[in-house]
């Protein structure tokens, strides 16, 4: 069998997981153990590699009852109370908070103070309980309204002014929607354009790639949002589009001799694991 198989450049670890995994690397290159307070990324197979290394991953109760101890917090952020814990108990903090995350929830804090007077309502269009969410709801004191899309408009209220952002990860295209259905219903609505450049950008460019091969092979854990979000528009642009979590869960049966395989993954998968799915590709190939 003949195959064409190309990896998308534009895939692999966003710059804020980048940041956060070397940060974890260089401690723990001088030490035998580190706490994450979650998951450092939403993928099993970097997660193992981390955690042979010594990385140790907590629920924020585990964090509640550690003292005088080093905590890594991920790039996805987290809310106020989880920096005031670590006061209280002498935690030294590893802040790899993205710095677009970072950036995202000092607006949803500033907009927040200044609509209480007016009894303004937050709207974070995102997933409920994803840890991102988590920590821009933080900033609103719990009283943030978060929807995960236009069916669930019946969340907000409309008799007060309202200011719309988004986590960063989702899609720019369902944003806009969320966007213009909640301003057919309110003339007092401020919009904030809040997903990552550097996400936003790889949809437009994984939408071509997808078109522009017959196979698609898509590289993600599954509790990743990130992954779900691109994975639904790889498929969109090319239905031969298969989920894999790692190279194992191939299937040869999905190619047909001259096929043009594609590779790519979100934003948590690392560049070696796209590269373990290409040579598990091409190795039957050579044998041939």
């Amino acid at each position: 069998m003949r195959l064409n198989v190309e990896i998308d450049g534009n895939s692999g670890f966003c710059n804020g997981v980048v940041r956060a995994i070397r940060q974890a690397e260089d401690y723990l290159c001088a030490h035998d153990r580190l706490y994450s307070l979650g998951d450092i990324v939403h993928n099993s197979l970097e997660l193992s590699r981390l955690k042979a290394k010594g990385l140790e991953i907590l629920d924020i109760d585990a964090v509640s009852a550690l003292h005088d101890d080093t905590v890594l917090i991920r790039a996805h952020g987290e809310p106020p109370a989880t920096y005031a814990l670590a006061e209280a108990n002498n935690l030294h903090l590893i802040d790899c908070t993205c710095p677009v995350v970072l950036a995202l929830q000092r607006k949803v804090r500033e907009v927040y103070e200044r609509m209480k007077d007016v009894r303004g309502e937050i709207i974070i269009f995102g997933k409920r309980g994803h840890a991102e969410v988590n920590g821009l709801v933080g900033q609103t004191d719990g009283n943030a309204v978060v929807v995960s899309g236009t069916d669930e408009l019946d969340r907000i209220d409309f008799t007060r002014p309202i200011a719309l952002f988004s986590q960063t990860t989702k899609d720019p295209q369902e944003y806009a929607a969320l966007a213009e259905a909640i301003r057919s219903r309110s003339k007092d609505v401020q919009v904030f354009d809040t997903i990552c450049r550097q996400v936003a950008s790889r949809h437009k460019s994984l939408v071509e790639f997808a078109r522009s091969h017959s196979v698609i092979l898509f590289v993600s854990g599954r509790e990743s949002s990130n992954g779900k979000v691109l994975f639904d528009l790889c498929k969109s642009a090319n239905p031969r589009t298969f989920w894999l979590e790692n190279a194992s869960d191939m299937d040869m049966s999905w190619f047909h001799d001259g096929d043009s395989v594609g590779v790519c993954g979100a934003t948590s998968t690392p560049a070696w694991q796209l590269e373990e799915v290409k040579d598990a590709i091409t190795a039957p190939l050579r044998r041939c």
